[in-house]
């Protein structure tokens, strides 16, 4: 919402009473849905010089937050907008003379909502197939599930559960709750991420006897479940009450301002230090690996070529990962300053439907691809070419001592650290 002013001062407070109602056809009588009393801060300017000739001029002021729902699923709605006047309890007594009130609406376009429907309603089916499918695959295996293997599984979980086209029933269905629970379904989503890639590369540095225990992992993922807590909560502040009152915001008040701000800036320094400790997980591993290329030339041929190309393809997809929480940081930056972005004057940072897409897009792939590439294989490589004398050397060296915790492939077994080391 954006007033114009006849006069009035800067900073001054104005107090309004709205009410929205609705109805689905044009005889029928209107229902209200909310009705409140909310008051705004203004912040005016005068855009020209003030002089004589420029005497009856409007203010022009910055566009404050008004309403927002969750879920449209009425045909026709009404908005009443009243400024009370009351000198006795001094209530819009300092606003000066509104001239003219400007509503401007953000709103998910027909081209996107068909496109983000018809991508949750594809992907859904195909994660949770290939989901069924591997851990179908680690089932088989006479030993249990390693920790990895695990947090695998729960990742395709959480992805699944953040594909559920849901929004097809916010057509038929007045769910206003659907804003809220997108912003939980994905800061669960952003959790089992975040807790995973630490997990997954902890796994291919520990040593034999240290891996395969998720309480060595509290230290990091502790930080990171606190975290999503605290999104939690700031998003409960907002559109937690909003489901009672569509037209409160935390941004009306200074004091909620000054928080939401810096929420949002903690928020990002703490992704970012994030991402660089990531990089330096990643940095680790590589180390591992390239330690381990030490046992290769002492191989047979075949068995060292199986491995070269097990470490390039391991590395790619180390690669792969950091690139993807790279852009999954950036997104999650950008999302929080984007939430707020009509609250920050000057600087606006939009986010176009290409690349929200894409980012889910990516994930979906992602999480896709590391079901498939960690499925446990039921072949052991180079069985049939271990009749020499060093073959028996190099499955010892190269595999773990304790066959109750062998890993979902070669890789894994191969980073392993012995425990003397």
């Amino acid at each position: 919402m954006c007033p114009t002013s006849a006069g009035g001062l800067d900073g001054a407070l104005a107090t309004i009473d709205v009410g929205l109602a609705y109805r689905d056809d044009t005889l029928s009588e209107w229902t209200e849905m909310a009705h409140s009393i909310e008051q705004r801060k203004l912040s005016c300017n005068f855009t020209t010089t003030k002089t004589y000739e420029n005497e009856g001029r409007y203010y022009e002021c910055d566009l404050l937050p008004f309403m927002e729902l969750g879920n449209v699923a009425h045909k026709y709605y009404l908005l009443n907008i009243r400024l009370p006047v009351s000198e006795r309890k001094k209530i819009n007594m300092g606003i000066g003379e509104i001239k003219d009130i400007r509503l401007v609406g953000i709103h998910q376009n027909g081209g996107f909502t068909k496109v983000w429907f018809a991508m949750k309603t594809f992907l859904t089916p195909s994660i949770l197939i290939i989901m069924v499918w591997y851990w179908r695959r680690i089932t088989l295996m006479t030993r249990p599930p390693v920790l990895l293997e695990k947090v695998i599984f729960a990742l395709g979980l959480c992805m699944t559960f953040i594909n559920i086209p849901v929004e097809w029933f916010s057509v038929g269905f007045n769910w206003t709750w659907m804003l809220l629970f997108g912003d939980i379904r994905q800061g669960i989503f952003y959790a089992m991420l975040l807790s995973f890639w630490i997990i997954f590369c902890g796994e291919h540095l520990m040593d034999q006897m240290e891996r395969n225990h998720f309480s060595i992992y509290w230290k990091q993922v502790g930080p990171i479940v606190f975290g999503s807590f605290c999104l939690f909560i700031f998003d409960m502040c907002e559109r937690g009450v909003q489901l009672k009152n569509p037209f409160y915001s935390i941004w009306a008040s200074d004091v909620g301002t000054e928080l939401a701000m810096a929420f949002i800036i903690v928020a990002g320094i703490c992704a970012c230090l994030y991402f660089l400790f990531l990089c330096f997980m990643v940095f680790q591993v590589f180390r591992n690996i390239s330690g381990k290329r030490s046992s290769l030339p002492a191989m047979s041929k075949a068995r060292r070529l199986h491995y070269e190309g097990l470490i390039f393809r391991f590395k790619f997809l180390m690669l792969v990962t950091l690139t993807c929480a790279a852009m999954t940081v950036i997104f999650f930056i950008i999302s929080q300053v984007n939430e707020g972005h009509w609250h920050w004057g000057d600087y606006t940072v939009q986010v176009n439907s290409a690349f929200f897409t894409g980012i889910y897009g990516m994930w979906n792939l992602y999480v896709f691809a590391i079901m498939f590439l960690y499925a446990p294989s039921h072949k052991r490589y180079g069985d049939e070419q271990s009749s020499d004398a060093g073959a028996s050397g190099e499955d010892i060296q190269l595999t773990t001592t304790i066959t109750h915790v062998d890993g979902p492939t070669e890789i894994y077994k191969m980073t392993g650290k012995e425990a003397q080391e």
